[in-house]
Protein backbone atom coordinates (compact mmCIF):
# COMPACT_ATOMS: atom_id res chain seq x y z
CA UNK A 1 0.00 0.00 0.00
CA UNK A 2 1.43 3.26 -1.37
CA UNK A 3 -1.20 5.31 -3.29
CA UNK A 4 -2.82 6.41 -0.50
CA UNK A 5 0.42 7.03 1.27
CA UNK A 6 0.49 9.58 -1.69
CA UNK A 7 -2.73 11.49 -0.96
CA UNK A 8 -1.75 11.69 2.47
CA UNK A 9 1.12 14.26 1.58
CA UNK A 10 -1.12 16.10 -1.21
CA UNK A 11 0.97 15.26 -3.85
CA UNK A 12 0.22 13.02 -6.87
CA UNK A 13 0.97 9.46 -8.58
CA UNK A 14 3.25 10.95 -11.03
CA UNK A 15 5.34 13.49 -8.57
CA UNK A 16 5.83 10.16 -6.53
CA UNK A 17 6.58 7.77 -9.44
CA UNK A 18 9.48 10.03 -10.58
CA UNK A 19 10.67 11.62 -7.12
CA UNK A 20 12.65 9.53 -4.62
CA UNK A 21 11.70 11.93 -1.62
CA UNK A 22 8.12 12.25 -2.52
CA UNK A 23 8.00 7.99 -3.09
CA UNK A 24 9.44 7.94 0.44
CA UNK A 25 7.67 10.54 2.05
CA UNK A 26 4.42 8.62 0.79
CA UNK A 27 5.60 5.34 2.29
CA UNK A 28 6.48 7.09 5.82
CA UNK A 29 3.09 9.44 6.37
CA UNK A 30 1.28 5.80 5.98
CA UNK A 31 3.71 4.44 8.27
CA UNK A 32 2.62 7.18 10.58
CA UNK A 33 -1.35 6.83 10.07
CA UNK A 34 -1.60 2.77 9.34
CA UNK A 35 -0.50 -0.12 11.49
CA UNK A 36 1.18 -2.00 9.02
CA UNK A 37 3.78 -5.07 9.91
CA UNK A 38 6.30 -4.39 7.01
CA UNK A 39 5.99 -0.90 5.07
CA UNK A 40 6.36 -1.16 1.12
CA UNK A 41 7.53 0.56 -2.00
CA UNK A 42 5.41 1.92 -5.08
CA UNK A 43 4.59 -1.44 -7.34
CA UNK A 44 5.51 0.18 -10.68
CA UNK A 45 6.10 -1.98 -13.22
CA UNK A 46 7.48 0.14 -15.68
CA UNK A 47 10.26 1.14 -14.38
CA UNK A 48 12.50 -1.84 -15.40
CA UNK A 49 10.91 -1.64 -18.78
CA UNK A 50 11.75 2.11 -18.94
CA UNK A 51 15.22 1.36 -18.63
CA UNK A 52 15.71 -1.14 -21.26
CA UNK A 53 13.88 1.63 -23.10
CA UNK A 54 10.09 1.29 -23.27
CA UNK A 55 7.74 4.24 -23.94
CA UNK A 56 5.98 4.92 -21.24
CA UNK A 57 2.78 6.94 -20.72
CA UNK A 58 2.12 8.73 -17.32
CA UNK A 59 -0.42 10.69 -15.75
CA UNK A 60 -0.95 12.39 -12.43
CA UNK A 61 -3.31 10.36 -10.73
CA UNK A 62 -2.59 6.61 -12.41
CA UNK A 63 -0.31 4.67 -12.55
CA UNK A 64 2.17 4.74 -14.98
CA UNK A 65 1.83 2.20 -18.66
CA UNK A 66 4.32 0.94 -21.21
CA UNK A 67 3.36 1.88 -24.56
CA UNK A 68 3.55 -0.18 -27.20
CA UNK A 69 6.67 -2.57 -27.91
CA UNK A 70 10.74 -2.66 -27.59
CA UNK A 71 11.54 -5.66 -29.26
CA UNK A 72 9.95 -7.38 -32.33
CA UNK A 73 12.34 -10.74 -33.18
CA UNK A 74 15.09 -12.75 -32.73
CA UNK A 75 17.02 -10.06 -33.75
CA UNK A 76 16.22 -7.52 -31.63
CA UNK A 77 16.42 -9.67 -28.93
CA UNK A 78 19.90 -10.20 -29.46
CA UNK A 79 20.50 -6.63 -29.83
CA UNK A 80 18.88 -5.81 -26.86
CA UNK A 81 21.63 -4.42 -24.00
CA UNK A 82 21.71 -4.77 -20.66
CA UNK A 83 20.76 -1.37 -19.16
CA UNK A 84 22.97 0.34 -16.24
CA UNK A 85 20.87 1.22 -13.32
CA UNK A 86 21.61 4.73 -14.86
CA UNK A 87 19.12 4.49 -16.87
CA UNK A 88 15.37 5.93 -16.51
CA UNK A 89 13.75 6.68 -12.88
CA UNK A 90 15.75 3.53 -11.48
CA UNK A 91 18.08 5.64 -9.13
CA UNK A 92 14.74 7.65 -7.80
CA UNK A 93 13.66 4.32 -6.80
CA UNK A 94 16.64 3.52 -5.07
CA UNK A 95 17.12 6.89 -3.96
CA UNK A 96 13.43 6.30 -2.08
CA UNK A 97 14.40 2.74 -1.10
CA UNK A 98 17.95 4.63 0.92
CA UNK A 99 15.60 7.28 2.74
CA UNK A 100 13.17 4.84 3.99
CA UNK A 101 15.28 2.26 5.39
CA UNK A 102 16.79 4.96 7.44
CA UNK A 103 13.79 6.81 8.71
CA UNK A 104 12.09 3.34 9.94
CA UNK A 105 13.94 1.24 11.43
CA UNK A 106 11.69 -0.67 13.64
CA UNK A 107 9.98 -2.70 11.22
CA UNK A 108 10.92 -4.62 7.89
CA UNK A 109 10.76 -2.05 4.68
CA UNK A 110 10.69 -3.69 1.40
CA UNK A 111 11.36 -2.74 -2.47
CA UNK A 112 9.55 -3.61 -5.15
CA UNK A 113 10.85 -5.19 -8.30
CA UNK A 114 8.93 -6.68 -11.39
CA UNK A 115 9.56 -10.77 -12.28
CA UNK A 116 11.48 -11.53 -15.39
CA UNK A 117 8.92 -12.85 -17.24
CA UNK A 118 6.33 -10.61 -16.61
CA UNK A 119 9.50 -7.59 -17.45
CA UNK A 120 10.19 -10.26 -20.94
CA UNK A 121 6.42 -9.61 -21.73
CA UNK A 122 6.40 -5.87 -21.26
CA UNK A 123 9.82 -5.52 -23.76
CA UNK A 124 8.15 -8.15 -25.89
CA UNK A 125 4.11 -7.74 -25.85
CA UNK A 126 2.99 -10.28 -23.68
CA UNK A 127 0.59 -12.01 -26.50
CA UNK A 128 3.67 -12.38 -28.69
CA UNK A 129 6.07 -13.79 -25.52
CA UNK A 130 3.27 -16.35 -24.75
CA UNK A 131 3.48 -17.36 -28.51
CA UNK A 132 6.89 -17.45 -28.88
CA UNK A 133 7.27 -19.96 -25.95
CA UNK A 134 5.89 -22.58 -28.56
CA UNK A 135 7.72 -21.21 -31.82
CA UNK A 136 10.94 -19.89 -30.89
CA UNK A 137 11.59 -20.92 -27.09
CA UNK A 138 15.52 -19.85 -27.93
CA UNK A 139 14.56 -16.27 -28.40
CA UNK A 140 12.10 -16.16 -25.09
CA UNK A 141 14.92 -17.34 -23.41
CA UNK A 142 17.63 -15.00 -24.28
CA UNK A 143 15.22 -12.38 -23.17
CA UNK A 144 14.54 -13.66 -20.26
CA UNK A 145 18.06 -13.78 -19.42
CA UNK A 146 18.79 -10.19 -19.77
CA UNK A 147 15.72 -9.49 -17.95
CA UNK A 148 16.97 -11.55 -15.56
CA UNK A 149 20.50 -10.02 -15.78
CA UNK A 150 19.20 -6.41 -14.68
CA UNK A 151 16.66 -7.63 -12.47
CA UNK A 152 19.67 -9.07 -10.05
CA UNK A 153 21.37 -5.98 -10.71
CA UNK A 154 18.32 -3.73 -9.46
CA UNK A 155 17.39 -5.95 -6.96
CA UNK A 156 21.60 -5.89 -5.56
CA UNK A 157 21.57 -2.62 -5.40
CA UNK A 158 18.13 -2.09 -3.75
CA UNK A 159 19.90 -4.83 -0.97
CA UNK A 160 22.31 -1.98 -0.42
CA UNK A 161 20.15 0.84 0.49
CA UNK A 162 19.62 -1.21 3.67
CA UNK A 163 16.00 -2.54 3.30
CA UNK A 164 14.66 -5.74 4.24
CA UNK A 165 14.03 -7.56 0.99
CA UNK A 166 11.67 -6.90 -1.91
CA UNK A 167 8.25 -7.66 -3.63
CA UNK A 168 9.21 -9.28 -7.03
CA UNK A 169 5.87 -9.01 -9.04
CA UNK A 170 5.29 -11.87 -11.66
CA UNK A 171 1.70 -11.37 -12.59
CA UNK A 172 1.79 -12.80 -16.36
CA UNK A 173 3.33 -15.78 -15.09
CA UNK A 174 -0.19 -16.39 -13.89
CA UNK A 175 -1.50 -16.46 -17.33
CA UNK A 176 0.27 -19.78 -17.92
CA UNK A 177 0.29 -23.57 -17.13
CA UNK A 178 2.23 -24.85 -13.68
CA UNK A 179 4.80 -26.16 -15.89
CA UNK A 180 5.17 -23.28 -17.68
CA UNK A 181 5.21 -20.67 -14.78
CA UNK A 182 8.05 -22.97 -13.74
CA UNK A 183 10.00 -23.46 -16.80
CA UNK A 184 9.39 -19.59 -17.86
CA UNK A 185 9.25 -17.75 -14.73
CA UNK A 186 10.12 -19.78 -11.53
CA UNK A 187 13.87 -21.24 -12.76
CA UNK A 188 14.70 -17.41 -13.44
CA UNK A 189 13.30 -16.11 -10.39
CA UNK A 190 14.91 -18.75 -8.77
CA UNK A 191 18.55 -17.12 -10.21
CA UNK A 192 17.99 -13.27 -8.48
CA UNK A 193 16.83 -15.27 -5.48
CA UNK A 194 20.09 -17.08 -5.02
CA UNK A 195 22.10 -13.63 -5.77
CA UNK A 196 20.17 -11.68 -3.51
CA UNK A 197 18.46 -13.61 -0.64
CA UNK A 198 20.13 -14.46 2.76
CA UNK A 199 19.26 -14.09 6.74
CA UNK A 200 19.00 -10.29 5.80
CA UNK A 201 17.41 -10.13 2.80
CA UNK A 202 14.12 -11.51 1.73
CA UNK A 203 12.57 -12.01 -1.58
CA UNK A 204 8.16 -11.83 -1.84
CA UNK A 205 7.36 -13.73 -5.00
CA UNK A 206 3.58 -12.12 -5.41
CA UNK A 207 1.91 -13.32 -8.41
CA UNK A 208 -1.85 -11.85 -8.58
CA UNK A 209 -2.39 -14.19 -12.22
CA UNK A 210 -2.37 -17.41 -9.80
CA UNK A 211 -5.53 -18.58 -9.52
CA UNK A 212 -4.45 -21.43 -7.75
CA UNK A 213 -2.99 -23.33 -10.68
CA UNK A 214 0.54 -22.04 -10.44
CA UNK A 215 1.34 -22.25 -7.09
CA UNK A 216 3.58 -25.32 -6.97
CA UNK A 217 5.77 -23.14 -9.64
CA UNK A 218 5.58 -20.13 -7.23
CA UNK A 219 6.67 -22.31 -4.33
CA UNK A 220 9.59 -23.83 -6.15
CA UNK A 221 10.96 -20.44 -6.78
CA UNK A 222 12.74 -20.57 -3.39
CA UNK A 223 11.30 -16.94 -2.49
CA UNK A 224 10.86 -16.66 1.39
CA UNK A 225 7.02 -16.24 1.33
CA UNK A 226 4.31 -15.87 -1.67
CA UNK A 227 1.65 -13.55 -2.04
CA UNK A 228 -1.38 -13.99 -4.07
CA UNK A 229 -4.15 -12.26 -5.60
CA UNK A 230 -7.90 -12.31 -4.96
CA UNK A 231 -8.60 -14.79 -8.00
CA UNK A 232 -7.12 -17.24 -5.99
CA UNK A 233 -8.81 -19.10 -3.20
CA UNK A 234 -6.64 -18.94 -0.16
CA UNK A 235 -7.84 -22.06 1.36
CA UNK A 236 -6.45 -24.08 -1.65
CA UNK A 237 -3.52 -22.19 -1.80
CA UNK A 238 -2.33 -22.62 1.96
CA UNK A 239 -3.17 -25.72 1.34
CA UNK A 240 -0.30 -26.49 -1.34
CA UNK A 241 1.93 -24.58 0.67
CA UNK A 242 4.68 -25.66 3.17
CA UNK A 243 3.75 -25.24 6.51
CA UNK A 244 6.83 -22.88 7.34
CA UNK A 245 6.35 -21.35 3.94
CA UNK A 246 4.55 -17.60 4.61
CA UNK A 247 1.87 -17.27 2.66
CA UNK A 248 -0.20 -13.50 2.28
CA UNK A 249 -3.30 -12.24 0.44
CA UNK A 250 -5.79 -11.81 -0.78
CA UNK A 251 -8.44 -8.97 -0.28
CA UNK A 252 -9.60 -7.45 -3.16
CA UNK A 253 -7.97 -4.20 -3.68
CA UNK A 254 -10.55 -2.92 -5.85
CA UNK A 255 -13.34 -4.47 -5.43
CA UNK A 256 -13.08 -4.65 -1.71
CA UNK A 257 -10.70 -1.89 -0.79
CA UNK A 258 -11.35 1.02 -3.17
CA UNK A 259 -15.02 0.23 -3.81
CA UNK A 260 -16.98 -1.29 -0.77
CA UNK A 261 -18.34 0.38 2.33
CA UNK A 262 -16.13 0.01 5.78
CA UNK A 263 -18.57 -2.45 7.20
CA UNK A 264 -18.37 -4.50 3.82
CA UNK A 265 -14.24 -3.97 4.20
CA UNK A 266 -14.73 -4.97 7.62
CA UNK A 267 -16.57 -8.68 6.81
CA UNK A 268 -14.62 -9.63 4.34
CA UNK A 269 -11.50 -9.21 5.82
CA UNK A 270 -13.03 -11.42 9.22
CA UNK A 271 -14.20 -13.52 7.02
CA UNK A 272 -10.91 -14.58 5.76
CA UNK A 273 -9.32 -14.62 8.81
CA UNK A 274 -11.62 -17.23 9.95
CA UNK A 275 -11.64 -19.23 7.37
CA UNK A 276 -7.54 -19.14 7.13
CA UNK A 277 -7.75 -19.20 11.73
CA UNK A 278 -5.90 -22.96 10.73
CA UNK A 279 -2.85 -21.68 9.39
CA UNK A 280 -0.29 -20.10 10.99
CA UNK A 281 1.74 -19.38 8.05
CA UNK A 282 -1.04 -17.08 7.38
CA UNK A 283 -0.19 -13.15 7.04
CA UNK A 284 -3.38 -11.08 5.58
CA UNK A 285 -2.62 -8.17 2.93
CA UNK A 286 -4.27 -7.25 -0.11
CA UNK A 287 -4.44 -9.42 -2.90
CA UNK A 288 -2.17 -6.54 -4.58
CA UNK A 289 -1.34 -2.96 -4.66
CA UNK A 290 -3.90 -0.87 -2.62
CA UNK A 291 -5.07 1.76 -5.90
CA UNK A 292 -5.07 5.58 -5.98
CA UNK A 293 -8.27 6.58 -4.49
CA UNK A 294 -9.13 4.17 -1.70
CA UNK A 295 -11.32 5.96 0.62
CA UNK A 296 -8.95 5.89 4.07
CA UNK A 297 -12.02 4.71 5.81
CA UNK A 298 -11.92 1.73 3.77
CA UNK A 299 -8.18 0.82 5.12
CA UNK A 300 -9.46 2.15 8.94
CA UNK A 301 -11.98 -0.60 8.46
CA UNK A 302 -8.99 -3.43 6.98
CA UNK A 303 -7.05 -2.77 10.07
CA UNK A 304 -9.86 -2.81 12.72
CA UNK A 305 -11.42 -6.01 11.44
CA UNK A 306 -7.43 -7.20 12.34
CA UNK A 307 -7.15 -5.99 15.60
CA UNK A 308 -10.53 -7.01 16.67
CA UNK A 309 -9.85 -10.83 15.46
CA UNK A 310 -6.24 -10.54 17.04
CA UNK A 311 -7.96 -9.28 20.46
CA UNK A 312 -10.85 -12.39 20.30
CA UNK A 313 -7.76 -14.79 19.96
Amino acid sequence: MTHPGIELIGSTVLKAVTDGQTHSDAICALNDAFPAAAVTAIMDLTVEAEAFGAEIRFSDNEIPNVIGRLVNDADEVAALEVPSLDKGRVREYLKANAIVASRIKDKPVYGGCIGPFSLAGRLFDLSELMMSMYMEPETVTQLLDKCTAFVTSYVRAMKETGISGVIMAEPAAGLVSNDDCYQYSSIYVKKVIDAVQDDTFKVVLHNCGNTGHCTDAMVRSGAAAIHVGNRADMLQVLQACPSDLPVMGNIDPVGVMQQASPEQVYAAVSELLEKTAGYDNYILSSGCDVPPHTPVDNIKAFYRALSDYNEKD
